[in-house]
């Protein structure tokens, strides 16, 4: 359903839209003053914190978009990588912990707003074509920055949910568009220190963006495609949910059909951001 490939122009509407709806979620949920302190998902975070690093990340885009438009994306240099990740992010996050509940939460809906309006300009050429420098990853499309926002705005949610202790899950529709993203992220988080002999397995998901997706592993990473199981001894069940929570490190799930050592290697191939 191209409508719901965000990789695709046709699906650039789709994901717009359902940011919004994330977005939304978030500013209703980090508005009560009860709120702001409270634990959340992300260890040693607050929902003041996940505020925090959203409007760091966001104000970041900003940059590499003005970078790209420009054609200075070079001057951006090698991007920072994946594994540093998750202390630079949290050194950022927490940098922002003397600025008060309204000044934080008004400049995140502000930086919303300037970021929805860049991607809401991107004609089709743009969308797919348009190479921005994104500060770990390295120059991706244009699209996966409103990906990026999905992340930030869907999956924080849901953290700031959990730490509430109540029951919940992650809405469908941003799960299904997050499920191709998924794989860009597993294989751009495979720990160096895994042992990385040949293996093979397929992950079948449901969902929008479902389908029999096979993997294979080895020295040189995870390569996927999509085509039939029938001949893998090993398959992985996910809803789009469950997968992309199991993704980000937010919890263990799906369900393994086959040998039960080969989907621990591959669970355990990955480091969690």
């Amino acid at each position: 359903m191209s409508e719901w490939d965000a990789t695709s122009f046709e699906g650039k509407s789709t994901i717009l839209r359902v940011v919004r709806e994330e977005a939304e979620r978030l500013f209703a949920l980090a508005s009560p003053t009860e709120a702001w302190k409270a634990p959340t998902a992300c260890e040693g975070w607050t929902t003041a914190d996940v505020v925090a690093h959203i409007v760091d990340t966001t104000e970041g885009y900003f940059a590499a978009f003005d970078a790209a438009k420009t054609g200075q994306a070079g001057s951006f240099g090698q991007p920072y990588g994946l594994p540093g990740m998750g202390a630079r992010v949290n050194e950022q996050a927490t940098s922002f912990r003397n600025v008060s509940q309204p000044e934080m939460l008004e400049r995140l809906r502000a930086d919303f707003e300037a970021m929805m309006a860049i991607l809401d300009r991107l004609g089709p050429e743009e969308w797919t074509g348009l190479m921005v420098p994104h500060y770990y990853m390295g120059t991706l499309p244009a699209y996966f920055f409103a990906a990026g926002q999905l992340m930030d705005y869907g999956v924080h949610s849901w953290d700031i949910r959990q730490g509430s202790g109540r029951a919940h899950g992650l809405t469908g529709d941003a799960a299904d568009l997050l499920v191709p993203f998924m794989f860009v992220l597993w294989q751009s988080t495979v720990r160096e220190d895994v042992d990385r002999s040949p293996m093979r397995l397929g992950i079948r998901v449901t969902g929008r963006n479902g389908g029999d997706y096979r993997i294979n592993v080895d020295d040189q990473g995870m390569a996927v495609e999509q085509g039939g199981l029938d001949d893998l001894s090993t398959v992985i069940d996910f809803d789009a949910g469950s997968m992309v929570l199991t993704t980000f490190g937010r919890c263990n799930a799906g369900t393994v059909r086959g040998d039960l050592a080969v989907a621990d290697r591959f669970l355990n191939l990955f480091f969690r951001i």
